[in-house]
């Protein structure tokens, strides 16, 4: 499978180097095209998007409604994962009200992808460990395509995480309050960002 990620900060190598260990292709797109040496492909957003089969979005939030856009086009039938949550520069919650999510914010500005909400919740700091104390950690899985988010889940599968299906694409709005909290313990009360969600489910027999 090929997947653009659109961005290279923390978020975006950590999507590299999991997805690429998986055997996954990938395509870095970026805002401006550097000189600089990167060990995956690179070009802008919009080409990167076009060529693939998968788009990782791993840019702030605050610059989707700036970006994405011009991607609505070529972003037609395919799925885009959103793993953002709505931050203010200092971390604090971007309170974008109860009944709306960065992701189904990310829905309008891309009305023809399958969004699927993913990965939101895990630090990057964490991310290239997907098993922490001998368990897996939880990455929950939001989205209104199903045959889009059993996509997903695969693939959050094939990395090493536990993925959970937390039901339709407005639950995002559930799992970026998760991810808040994460930030409050982590960094409002100095708990570090050492730490990640595992849900254990009994499911009986």
């Amino acid at each position: 499978m090929k997947i653009a990620i659109l961005g290279f900060g923390n978020v975006g190598k950590q999507f590299a180097n999991l997805f690429s260990k998986a055997g996954h292709e990938i395509v870095l797109g970026l805002r401006s095209i550097s000189n600089q040496e990167l060990p995956y492909p690179l070009t802008t957003f919009k080409e990167a998007a076009e060529g693939a089969d998968v788009v990782a979005i791993a840019i702030p939030f605050t610059a989707c409604a700036d970006v994405l856009p011009e991607l609505a086009e070529v972003t037609k039938g395919k799925i885009v994962i959103d793993s953002t949550n709505p931050l203010n520069a200092d971390w604090s919650p971007k309170l974008l009200g109860q009944e709306n999510s960065a992701a189904e914010e990310i829905s309008r500005l891309l009305p023809e992808a399958s969004i699927v909400k993913a990965f939101n919740t895990i630090f990057a700091d964490v991310m290239s460990e997907p098993v922490k104390n001998g368990q897996a950690i939880t990455a929950f899985i939001a989205g209104d395509d199903d045959e889009a988010k059993q996509k997903v889940i695969a693939l959050a599968s094939d990395i090493g995480y536990a993925p959970i299906d937390t039901g339709r694409l407005y639950t995002a709005r559930y799992l970026e309050s998760m991810a808040h909290l994460n930030i409050q313990i982590a960094v409002g009360q100095g708990g570090g960002i050492d730490a990640a969600f595992i849900y254990l489910q009994n499911k009986g027999t």
